[in-house]
């Protein structure tokens, strides 16, 4: 937990550190001013509303024991078997097979399934799925997760905004290069900060979802299927917010471009070896 809260403090420091820095480079002294303030700006609603943000990019809609009984029932007893609160439910109409976790605390924690998810898994590879996210909510991954993906998407449009802010500057000489490396290193940086962030929990989380269902065996199997799924059913939402992709069970991005160059997963086979190692 001081780890993850270490975590998500300096991830938060250095977004304001970054954005000053460009806002100095690119519109000087007033520049920097109003980078840092929407910075800190972007880190207050990072840490309150992100979670919100995700499930209404995703148009996540939240279920009950009325309107999904049978997973519902499923996550309820998986969170009592990781003596977690009770979280909140939400499926995503996607064919596509994925899910995540979001929230800033285990008292404010969600979990959401696609339909896809739904409709290809047996119930023991689902309940080893749902106990996977429940690890991330017990391992507390979520509040710095949500918050990477928020921050990823602020960086990747901050050099719109410096060069925005810099065309009115008259006084201000930026050489078109900087603007231009700021434009494409703020991307990467952002990828790099949640490779960091994603790859080590994934198996931790494993870890802990195989040892909440009780069923490694189930977790290996449903990691398998929704591999061979994801790389065939396109997810048009994390195409457009590849940031979110570090969330996801399984990396929901199609390996074209750019994007197959920094995967913010570990091996699925590595990840399923680890499991089967459990089990026996």
């Amino acid at each position: 937990m001081l780890e993850n809260w270490f975590k998500t403090t300096i991830l938060m420091a250095g977004i304001v550190v970054l954005f000053g820095a460009i806002g100095a480079t690119l519109g000087g002294g007033q520049g920097m001013l109003i980078a840092l303030l929407l910075a800190g700006g972007m880190n207050i609603y990072a840490y309150w509303f992100s979670d919100q943000a995700v499930l209404k990019m995703y148009n996540a809609r939240e279920v009950d024991e009325n309107s999904a009984p049978q997973f519902y029932r499923m996550v309820r007893e998986l969170a009592q078997n990781a003596q977690l609160p009770m979280p909140k439910v939400y499926l995503i109409d996607e064919p596509q097979p994925n899910a995540f976790a979001t929230g800033r605390d285990p008292e404010h924690a969600a979990v959401a399934a696609t339909t896809g998810i739904m409709n290809i898994l047996t119930e023991r590879e689902l309940r080893g799925v749902m106990a996977h996210e429940l690890a991330h909510v017990k391992h507390r991954d979520t509040l710095i997760s949500t918050i990477s993906a928020t921050i990823a998407g602020a960086i990747s449009s901050i050099a719109q905004f410096g060069l925005l802010f810099s065309g009115g500057q008259r006084d201000r000489n930026v050489h078109p290069l900087v603007a231009i490396l700021i434009m494409v290193l703020a991307p990467i940086a952002a990828m790099l900060i949640q490779m960091a962030i994603s790859r080590a929990r994934e198996f931790e989380a494993d870890k802990g979802g195989a040892q909440i269902s009780n069923d490694p065996t189930a977790l290996a199997a449903a990691l398998k299927k929704i591999h061979d799924y994801a790389h065939r059913i396109p997810m048009d939402t994390a195409e457009q917010h590849p940031e979110t992709a570090q969330m996801m069970i399984i990396n929901p991005l199609s390996a074209g471009g750019i994007k197959g160059l920094f995967s913010t997963h570990p091996n699925t086979e590595e990840r399923i070896a680890r499991l089967m190692a459990m089990a026996r």
